[in-house]
This record gives C-alpha cells, sequence and structure tokens, in this order.
C-alpha cells in the first residue's frame, strides 16, 4: 500500500519560500507534488527548490508577474507542450491561485486554433473533470459576442486583428493567392472572430497565451515571432515577455525556452528597426 505524504520515510529538504508556495498551490489539500515527491524524493528537492524558489523569486520578486497571470501563462504553457498530466495536477492550483473557471475553459478553447483539436481535446476532458469536481455548473455562460454567421465572425475578427496587429491587417482577409485566400478569411472570422471576440479574456492576456502555446510548442518561430511583435503592440513589453518564458521555463525546458528568447529579440529589433 501507498504510504501517505505524512508517513513518507524520507522527506526533502524544501526551501522555506517553496513550502510556502506549494501550500498555496494546494489551497490546504496536499502539497503540490505530493506523489512524486513519495517515489523520487532526491528529483523533487531540487525541482521543487527551483521551481517554486528561485523562478517564483526571480519573475515574481519585480512585481512582474502576479500569480494569476503566471498561472494563466503556465496552463497554455502546458497545453503547447501537450503536458496532460502535468496540467490536470496543475489546474487545481491555477484555480486556487486567482485563475477563473471561464479564463480556464478560454485558455483551452483558444488553443484549438494554434494546436489544432486533435491536441487539444484531451483538455477539455481535464478542465470539465476538475470544475466538475469542484461543484461548477457546466456549460458556463456564453462569453460569445459576434453571431453565429460569417458575416459576424468576419467584421468581428477583422476589428480584432487590426487592434492586435495594425491597420495593415484591415484587408488581409482578401489577399493573397486565390487558391488560399479562404484560409486568410478562415484566420479572420474562425481564429479572430469565434475566439478573440469572446469575453473573459483581454487582448492582452490572449496574447499572452498565444506566445505560450507557440514556444511550447516549438517549429513555429516564424509565428512566434509575428506573435511577439503583437504583444508588443497590446502592450506586453520585452520585461513582461521575459518574465512569461522564465515562469514557464520548468514546464518547457531550456530549448524552448532560449528559442522563445531568441523571438523576443528578433521581434523587438524589428520593431526597432520599422520605427527608426
Amino acid at each position: 500500500m501507498e504510504q501517505s505524504y505524512e508517513e513518507s520515510p524520507y522527506r526533502p529538504r524544501i526551501t522555506e519560500p517553496a513550502r510556502r508556495y506549494r501550500e498555496r498551490m494546494s489551497g490546504g489539500a496536499e502539497p503540490f507534488g505530493a506523489s512524486l515527491e513519495r517515489t523520487d524524493p532526491e528529483f523533487m528537492e531540487r525541482y521543487c527548490n527551483f521551481a517554486f524558489d528561485e523562478v517564483i523569486e526571480r519573475t515574481g520578486g519585480s512585481g512582474r508577474l502576479d500569480d494569476r497571470t503566471r498561472f494563466m501563462a503556465i496552463l497554455a504553457t502546458l497545453l503547447g507542450c501537450q503536458g496532460v498530466a502535468e496540467f490536470r495536477e496543475t489546474l487545481p492550483a491555477a484555480l486556487n491561485m486567482g485563475v477563473s473557471a471561464v479564463e480556464a475553459k478560454e485558455i483551452v478553447y483558444q488553443a484549438v486554433d494554434y494546436l489544432g483539436m486533435g491536441r487539444a481535446r484531451s483538455f477539455f476532458d481535464v478542465v470539465n473533470e476538475v470544475l466538475a469536481s469542484r461543484g461548477v455548473e457546466l456549460p458556463l455562460p456564453s462569453q460569445a459576442t459576434t453571431e453565429p454567421t460569417e458575416e459576424s465572425r468576419l467584421a468581428g475578427g477583422t476589428d480584432r486583428q487590426v487592434a492586435i496587429f495594425g491597420e495593415h491587417m484591415r484587408d488581409f482577409p482578401d489577399s493573397g493567392p486565390a487558391d488560399r485566400r479562404h484560409i486568410n478569411r478562415w484566420l479572420a472570422a474562425n481564429c479572430f472572430g469565434d475566439y478573440y471576440t469572446r469575453r473573459g479574456l483581454d487582448d492582452a492576456q490572449r496574447e499572452m497565451i498565444t506566445f505560450c502555446y507557440l514556444a511550447a510548442q516549438g517549429g513555429v518561430e516564424p509565428q512566434l515571432v509575428a506573435h511577439v511583435g503583437a504583444n508588443l503592440h497590446v502592450g506586453n513589453d520585452r520585461d513582461f515577455l521575459i518574465a512569461v518564458v522564465s515562469a514557464c521555463l520548468p514546464y518547457i525546458g531550456y530549448p524552448r525556452s532560449l528559442n522563445a528568447l531568441r523571438c523576443i529579440d528578433d521581434a523587438v529589433a524589428a520593431r526597432n528597426a520599422s520605427e527608426a
């Protein structure tokens, strides 16, 4: 029989800041990550002290990321890297740290545009299970602001593209080669018209989570650079994005984090050059 957390024969030397942060994440329940702590105590000693002390102090102590923002970024990052098991354990902590049920749902909904339903489907099940276990009545109230018609979705989506990327996006749906122009219209009507127009998250939050999806999945650096530019346009500056990468590094590792930092620098350089 598996021992309880309290009965574990080896207790890792968790720093006091890490211990307190894990207690806040757990909301009074068993400490976050306790199951791994029983089986892999030496690993969890190092991981917890890094992820919940060093990383928090570096990206939270300056006030750049509050807990709610941090966990919104982490949830989006776990979607991007397909971390279903870690998402299942992290979502209750995110809710304890201020992320609302609506925000959690919106993070999963928007992920479909950047990951596809094939990779997002399992996360719908996790969110529904966790919310139901906490007594949240499903479905949640509607957050839609566009009508389910192409005209409404296209108009709303184009407005959001312009607000996020700039006025040059106004004619984007009708641009490009004729044989793939429908993709541009889908980007406006579906990606932006169906999701970015929804309530629950504002433009800056939506661009932050998009940045996290892309940084975590890797191999989409051109799109990541473009969305760094969009983040800058809506007020998420270079320091903020570096704080987001730093907060999410324990979940995606160093290679993708370093690639994301390079994309930030490339986008900032391009923006500076265009303004010179």
